[in-house]
């Protein structure tokens, strides 16, 4: 049961998959009737457990609309009726399908108000969003998009069911308008918009109302691994190095090079440092500008602090590595944060390193202006890129706006280039070269701190140097470095408030995070 569970929460559907999942519901025998019954018994459940009953009787409006989304709402109306909640319901269509039709007529009989002009429905307690579920695509306009404004407006508590209406279930786009909801109950599996970011400000607090589909059923339409998959705790864990057999030594362990810093940007490298140190990467080295290397061994003193020649503006000017050491003596390579663009040949010739490659920052910046794809596709070994919206954009120009659909872009960009794409954001985004994407469904805005992604970056290069022998999949270690991250930037703000999280307080809960488990 849990291993189902498990999986089950890592799937993400299209709308079009869910109709294709529900189809093979209702083909194996499953009523349509039971299962809205079922489905809405679950919903009116959670809403009580929320919102209690009271003797002072709660008033509740019911949002109806046409189609099986709104008779699950009515189905929600008729049980909060029965256990004592006073109910309004707002039905503004006149066409209506069967099985809707029939519990409005119910609800109905049983002297339950119907409203079908928005102006008329009372003041509320709170909300039950039944207006449009999965599915929808045309634009909002007129008299409903008036009275979803005007519920807004309102300030009430609003509960969705699967989707707030007028959000697009792929997408994330705003239809025209949409519901605002405070708490929005997904029915089944996880639909894509959930982990767009363009949607977020639309869904308030989320959860998954799990009414047992077949795994088999799933499995049928999107095959045994689905091509896009929600990270959970279980996934991040289940790559990460830990624990340590009981005979090692630290090159067993990985040895990351970071080449980073500036006399300009000096904290990236240090930032950079510490995320790697926290890994627990077995050794680590860090390049960076000669006038740099004092302070980084006062941060850092169990790194092999590499000090290399450096330009008049303080960037790096020359790779320079001990002696009997080149870039093939490395498990992985990280590269970029506080560089500058003056360190483009050291970038030039990383590229041609025979180990797997994690580019950020002004690495991306400067593999931008090399060219994206014709660099790339000189690679031999795995290449990771970490970019912002900004930083994608600028290295992927021929993509249509990222910000309309984020998870098909990163899928065309990693087939583009052939590289892992980390493509950072409220809901990072993962995918390799053949399509398959991880989605991290948690963070947080107290991760919005300049030096933030730094902290990623060694982190993420710890975690590669570490797994480059025991033959785990990149983006799997990708997406558990994404998952560590902004685990610990929730951790830390729940402790130190979202504007106490600064790069540096970052690093420190990198590791509570794992104490934790």
């Amino acid at each position: 049961m849990q291993d189902r569970q498990e999986k089950i929460s890592q799937v993400v559907v299209t709308a079009a998959q869910m109709r294709d999942i529900e189809q093979q519901i209702f083909a194996a025998g499953m009523p349509v009737v039971a299962l809205m019954e079922k489905v809405a018994g679950l919903i009116a459940r959670r809403v009580q457990d929320l919102i209690p009953p009271t003797p002072l009787k709660k008033r509740v409006g019911i949002l109806v609309g046409p189609g099986h989304n709104g008779g699950d709402a009515l189905v929600v109306a008729r049980e909060l009726y029965f256990r004592g909640y006073e109910i309004w319901i707002y039905s503004p269509f006149e066409k209506l399908k069967e099985l809707t039709t029939q519990h409005l007529q119910y609800a109905q009989s049983l002297g339950i108000p119907c409203y079908s002009a928005i102006e008329e429905l009372p003041d509320c307690d709170f909300l039950i969003d039944g207006l449009f579920g999965f599915g929808l695509e045309r634009t909002i306009t007129d008299a409903i998009a008036t009275a979803i404004n005007e519920l807004n407006e309102r300030n009430q508590p609003i509960f969705s069911i699967d989707l707030p209406s007028g959000i697009h279930t792929d997408t994330g786009e705003v239809l025209g308008t949409a519901i605002r909801a405070t708490h929005t109950f997904c029915l089944g599996l996880w639909k894509l918009a959930f982990l767009q970011d363009q949607a977020l400000d639309y869904f308030g607090k989320v959860e998954l109302i799990d009414f047992d589909i077949p795994l088999a059923d799933v499995q049928a339409v999107l095959g045994e691994v689905p091509k896009i998959k929600r990270i959970t705790k279980v996934t991040a864990l289940s790559t990460l190095p830990l624990p340590r057999p009981p005979v090692t030594h630290k090159y067993k362990e990985g040895h990351l090079l970071l080449v980073c810093g500036s006399r300009r940007y000096a904290g990236g490298a240090i930032l950079t440092g510490l995320g790697a140190r926290a890994s627990g990467v077995g050794m680590l080295s860090i390049a960076v500008p000669e006038s740099l290397k004092y302070l980084l061994v006062s941060h850092l003193p169990e790194a092999l602090i590499i000090g290399c020649p450096e330009t008049e503006t303080g960037a790096i000017s020359q790779l320079q590595l001990p002696e009997k050491t080149d870039l093939s003596s490395f498990s992985a390579i990280a590269i970029g944060p506080g560089l500058t663009k003056d360190s483009t040949p050291i970038v030039q010739a990383v590229m041609k390193s025979p180990e797997p490659l994690l580019l950020d920052a002004d690495a991306l910046n400067i593999l931008a202006q090399l060219g994206t794809i014709p660099t790339l596709q000189q690679r031999q070994a795995a290449t990771v890129l970490t970019p912002h919206t900004g930083e994608f954009q600028r290295l992927f120009p021929d993509i249509a706006d990222v910000k309309a659909d984020k998870i098909k872009a990163v899928q065309a960009a990693a087939s583009q280039c052939g590289a892992t794409i980390l493509l950072k954001g409220a809901r990072t985004a993962i995918s390799n070269p053949q399509g398959a994407v991880w989605i991290n469904p948690e963070s947080t805005p107290a991760l919005a701190r300049g030096g933030s992604g730094d902290v990623l970056t060694g982190l993420l290069g710890g975690l590669l140097a570490q797994a480059a022998t025991k033959q785990i999949p990149i983006e799997d270690i990708v997406a558990t470095a994404a998952w560590w991250h902004s685990q610990a930037g929730i951790l830390a703000a729940q402790e130190r408030t979202e504007l106490g999280v600064d790069a540096f307080t970052l690093t420190q809960y990198l590791m509570p995070v794992l104490k934790q488990i």
